[in-house]
């Protein structure tokens, strides 16, 4: 329900933010973490990397933010398996939320307050 917003256009604007965000941050959280461990140096040096694709692909400081989430969760969270499995992971989780809020806009719209 994070991205679900008072109209259908406006959740579908932040759904792409988010999408986009994601993946980037997805896709350099496991480059990175294939390569480099869990270090503050690292995970700083990938942020920018992560900012200058932000630029790259115009998207927002929304997508930035999700990307930076995505990509904290796959450098810096101990996991048992390859890196490129968890930010899959990640990927295929936030865009099935991304699809189900979505569906709950089209479905259960919010309605108008009456002021009258």
């Amino acid at each position: 329900m994070v991205i679900t917003q008072s109209s259908l256009g406006a959740a579908f604007a932040v759904s792409w933010q988010r999408f986009v965000g994601t993946f980037l941050g997805a896709a350099v959280g496991a480059i990175v973490a294939s390569y480099f461990g869990p270090h503050a140096l690292v995970f700083g040096t990938s942020l920018f990397i992560l900012g200058t694709l932000r630029i790259l692909t115009q998207s927002d400081s929304t997508a930035y933010r999700f990307g930076g989430v995505a990509l904290a969760i796959v450098l810096l969270v101990p996991r048992t398996g390859p890196a490129w499995q968890i930010a899959l992971h990640r990927f295929i989780e936030v865009s099935i939320g991304i699809g189900v809020a979505l569906i709950l806009s089209v479905l259960w719209p919010e309605r108008e307050a009456d002021t009258g």
